[in-house]
Order: structure tokens, then sequence, then C-alpha cells
């Protein structure tokens, strides 16, 4: 150990994470305590990690957190995590940022601020590459001072800001890749109908727990569009045919507009919303790229719209992930049987009930013959607590039914998740 390079402690010391457990493994040697002052390059304060968190005062953290980075030299990647108990104030976090801004690549801040300051300023005009900021707000973005030049990485979760703000901040990130949203209350004034985000470098864009009446994203890279547990009356997404990862979860949306250039798409995840399926499919159609598709706990806005088998099978032959969700409604199969053609390409398939049926197993046999290199099939199914007689029964022909499709396809790996 004495003869390793003092940079190569620094970088052992960085991959601790904790910054409890950095600072007692420093204390091993004084070229240990080297290693920490000037090759430490991550610090991470995460009430998580050590209980004595949740026991010490708000100024009492300062005061710990400020010795603990005033003693480093290098800090690339800073996490201060605390919980809701915990309010810092504005003038060490200040200190903090600006003690570390020459040579800080990832911030991860997630603490509640009083009074509240402007975080995004103190942060800008430096080698900053990742940002995740949550339970603050911005306030007064300035286009001609505030700028980004190496930020790729921004996350805002449960912020304040004003859409014309949180516009203006996108401007100043010439190379942003990834921008994720959870929660924001975002402000629109009496002059905008709409929130509109316009950024010629991003490529991945997660929003989730928001409502807007219209919601525009131009971007001319987009490449993966995760939207969950949002209400919209209009999503409009102007790009150019780059997407290749769409996936909604529990969205509720009158108008959806992804563009015509789906060619891309490779994979198709849809859980828990409602579509109405001939629209959908005109929109997914072109996709035949796509290797994986999740149509899970989907509700068609006409009972009688059927999605076959053969309609999957033809648009998508490059196909190798299929997932769908069981849905009976009033005796009629959702995904179709009718003139199934080979599923050649499929290697895993993924099959769910909410409510078990004998027509379930008539479906599940349908699909293992119409896959024939199928190598996995995981089956979801939700089993009440209080069965009736006659669930007991469908659930144990169930049971008998698949230990036969077992022996049949024994090239076929099965796993089952209940709840």
């Amino acid at each position: 150990m004495d003869h390793l390079p003092v940079e190569v402690i620094g970088n052992i010391l960085s991959l601790l994470g904790s910054a409890r457990d950095v600072v007692v493994a420093s204390a091993t040697c004084k070229k240990w305590r080297e290693a920490w002052r000037s090759h430490l390059h991550s610090l991470s304060f995460n009430y998580c990690d050590w209980p004595l968190y949740h026991e010490y005062t708000s100024p009492r953290l300062e005061i710990l957190i400020t010795q603990t980075i005033f003693q480093t030299k290098a800090l690339q990647f800073l996490t201060i995590f605390m919980d809701d108990d915990h309010e810092f104030s504005a003038a060490p976090v200040i200190a903090w940022l600006m003690y570390t801004r020459d040579s800080l690549r990832q911030l991860h801040y997630n603490v509640r601020t009083n009074p509240s300051f402007n975080i995004i300023e103190k942060c800008s005009r430096h080698r900053l590459e990742v940002l995740a900021l949550a339970r603050n707000s911005i306030v007064g973005v300035e286009p001609g001072y505030l700028k980004f030049p190496c930020l790729k990485s921004l996350s805002l979760s449960f912020v304040s800001i004003s859409a014309l703000d949180l516009s203006l901040l996108l401007s100043s990130c010439p190379k942003l890749e990834t921008l994720a949203m959870v929660s924001p209350e975002i402000a629109i004034s009496d002059s905008q109908a709409s929130v509109e985000l316009i950024s010629v470098s991003l490529k991945n864009f997660h929003l989730e727990l928001f409502s807007s009446d219209k919601f525009i994203l131009d971007v001319d890279l987009l490449e993966t569009l995760h939207l969950k547990d949002c209400t919209f009356e209009i999503f409009e997404l102007v790009g150019k045919g780059t997407l290749k990862a769409l996936k909604i979860d529990d969205v509720s949306v009158i108008h959806l507009d992804i563009g015509d250039g789906t060619e891309n798409l490779e994979i198709i995840d849809v859980c828990n919303f409602t579509i109405m399926w001939p629209k959908f499919y005109h929109v997914i159609s072109k996709a035949s790229k796509l290797y994986k598709l999740r149509l899970w706990g989907v509700v068609f806005d006409d009972e009688d719209e059927v999605v076959d088998i053969e309609t999957i099978s033809v648009c998508f032959p490059q196909l190798r992930h299929l997932s769908l969700s069981y849905d009976l409604r009033d005796g009629v199969l959702h995904y179709g049987l009718q003139g199934l053609s080979c599923l050649k390409n499929v290697v895993v398939l993924e099959l769910g009930w909410t409510v078990i049926s004998d027509l379930f197993s008539v479906w599940v046999a349908g699909l293992l013959e119409g896959c024939p290199n199928l190598k996995k099939l995981v089956v979801y199914g939700y089993v009440s607590e209080v069965k009736t007689h006659e669930e007991c029964q469908i659930l144990a022909r169930f049971s008998e039914f698949i230990l036969q499709l077992g022996r049949k396809y024994g090239q076929v790996k099965f796993e089952f998740e209940y709840e």
C-alpha cells in the first residue's frame, strides 16, 4: 500500500461515495489524508447513508458539510440530499458552489433552501456537465449572462420556474442532451397559451407528474420521449424523425401528435393509456425497425376495436420482444388471433391479465403457436385475496393448461409474476 501513488488512492476514496466513509478512510495515514485533500473527486452527503444525518440540526449539518468540502481541492462530483426535515441557509450553499466552481462537473442538490437564491446563476459559466436540482426555485434567468457551455444533463424535480425562464435556460445550454422534469411547477403568463420548449441538441426527454393544456416540444434530434403520470389537452412533438423510443405511462391526453417521422422507432412502451387504435396504429405503422412493443393495461376508445396479431407481425418484422396485457371486455379479446402469421423473430413474450378467464389460456396457446423461436414466456396475473369458487376453478384449469404447454414447448422458459 505504501507504493500506491497518491492519485490512485484519491481514485479509491472517490469510489466510496459516502462522505462519512471517505472521511473515516482518509484517517488511515498521512498519505491518505493528502489524497483526500488533493485528489478526491467525489463526495456524497445523502441522509440514507448515515442514520445520524436525521439527528443533526440543519446548522450543524451546514458546518459539517462546509468543513468537509473546504478540505478538498479538486472536487468534481458533489451530491447533497437531505430529508424534508432539513432546510439549509443560502449563504453556506453559495460558499460551497463558489469554492468548487472551477472543478465541479456534476452537482446533485436536493435540499430546501431559505432564503431562496438563484442556484442556476451560481453554477453557470463553468465546467458543469450534469445538474440535478430538486425542491428549489429558479427565477430571473438572464440569457445574456447565464451560460452552460458544457452541460449535457439537466434534472429538475419539484422545482418552480416560469415557462419563459425554462425556455431561456434551455437556450443557454447548447450541448444539452438529457432533460428530466418531475412534478415541475411551471408558471404560464397570460400572454402564453402553452408550454413550448425548443432545443437543437436534446436527445432524451422525461416528463413526470405534470398537467398542461398544451405542451409543444420542438427538438430536432430527440431519440427518447418518456411521459409518465401526465395530463394534457394537446401534446405536440416537432422533430425530424430521429425518435427511437416512445414511452407513455398513465397519461391522459386528448390530442397526441408525435409527427410523421416514426420510421426510426425501435421501442414503443404504452402503459395504462386510452388509445384510438386506428389512429395510433397509423402513427406507428411506419416503424419497420421496431424490436420491442409493449401495450400494457391499455384501454381502447371504441369497445369494438381489436388489435390483431396479424397486423403486428406484418408491420414489425424485426420484433423480438412483445408484451401484451390481457383485457377482456364483454367477451371480446382486444388482441385478436385472427389470421395469425409467424412472429418468427420474437424471443421474449410477456402476457398479463387483470381478470382471469378461460379465454386467457386460448390466447396464450395461440400466441405460443405463432412464435416458433420463442425462448422465454412471462405471465403476469392479478389474484384477488377473496376468491370465489369459480375463480379458483379457472385458476386451476389455467395451471393445468400451462403444465401441458410446458411439455409441448420444452425449449421455452416459463416464468410467472403474480400479485
